[in-house]
């Protein structure tokens, strides 16, 4: 990995330092890059909950072996972690003239990584139209296995997406209505905007016909989770962005527990920022995550190893979980419970 990391280091030079510790301390406000919005609060913040969050070490036990795997939005992984959509090579993850892939070849790299490694890739959406383009291009060659998001866009914009990603045979389709504030995708042509109850549950029944399941990603309050619950959603993503769109936000694994309690019963809930290790996927869990999405450190990953690098990265995530695991007593994912927690 840390071969990986310095040449990821070399080709994303001026929008990732690749930092030992990736808590956005050192590229606040760089956006586009890989940094969080304005102060850069909201990254930070993500980092500090969950460092906050303690476990209850416990070795007198006979979970020698645990079992990792999990079945999430009726996926079959080998463990409950994804990687989070992430897009715009170009301007966020190093320049062509250092970094010699582009935003197909990144797409196809990270499908094909977690599809290796026993998990599922997000793909992302954006401006110019190559990025939902290689998103589903890439899904596709990996025979449906990946989860395109696509932004709010505005009018009928959405819905041309929306069956432009359907047709990558996915299982799931995903909106991250936190871009909603992204005001630069308005300059250059392309408005998104807030996704009103009535417009949520619109696309929900949209993509229902269609035969895939719905999740969005930007859920931060209890009150947003159920508006999500009674919509139709299938799932959403607790999360505030990487920290990129809203400066003085909680941390997801602050309001994590809330929304759990408030609707786990009715919908899955998963949960994204500042995981850095497979500790911290299983905090997410004990808190009451169904699965967590894993940004960051699986581009670099994928920029400095390729898929054989995305693989490698997720296998040690998934060893950091199973030695988590052993170490608090739970045999199996269905184990983990907020019991584990000091």
């Amino acid at each position: 990995m840390e071969a990986i990391k310095q040449l990821a280091r070399e080709r994303m030079k001026g929008k990732c330092r690749v930092c030992p510790v990736c808590d956005g301390r050192v590229c606040s406000g760089e956006v586009p890059g890989m940094g969080g919005g304005g102060s850069g609060s909201s990254f930070r913040a993500n980092v500090e909950a969950l460092a906050k969050v303690k476990l209850a070490m416990r070795c007198l036990h006979d979970a020698a072996m645990p079992d990792t795997s999990a079945e999430v939005l009726g996926l079959k992984l080998a463990m409950p972690v994804m990687a989070a959509p992430i897009a715009g090579v170009a301007f966020n993850l190093g320049g062509p003239e250092q970094n010699p892939i582009d935003e197909a070849r990144y797409a196809e790299i990270v499908m094909a990584g977690c599809k290796q490694a026993g998990v599922i890739g997000c793909g992302g959406d954006g401006v110019p139209p190559v990025i939902i383009g290689s998103t589903v291009a890439a899904i596709r060659n990996a025979e449906g296995w990946g989860i395109p998001f696509v932004k709010p866009w505005e009018g009928d914009d959405l819905w041309a997406k929306l069956e432009e990603a359907v047709a990558s045979g996915c299982p799931v389709v995903g909106i991250d209505v936190d871009a909603a504030g992204l005001v630069t995708l308005r300059l250059m042509g392309r408005p998104v905007a807030p996704t009103s109850p009535a417009r949520l549950a619109e696309i929900a029944k949209f993509l229902h016909e269609r035969g895939v399941k719905f999740m969005i990603k930007g859920v931060i309050t209890v009150a947003d989770a159920k508006i999500a619950a009674e919509a139709g959603v299938d799932a959403i993503v607790v999360s505030n962005h990487g920290g990129r769109v809203l400066d003085g936000t909680p941390g997801g694994a602050d309001v994590l527990p809330a929304i759990a309690e408030a609707v786990g019963d009715k919908i899955e809930v998963l949960v994204d920022g500042g995981i850095r290790s497979g500790t911290d996927v299983l905090k997410c869990l004990a808190l009451g995550a169904k699965a967590v999405l894993i940004g960051r450190p699986v581009s670099v990953a994928a920029i400095g190893g390729e898929a054989e690098g995305v693989a490698k990265y997720f296998g040690m995530i998934k060893g950091q979980l199973t030695s988590a695991m052993a170490l608090t007593g739970c045999a199996t994912v269905a184990d983990i419970s907020k019991e584990i927690l000091a």
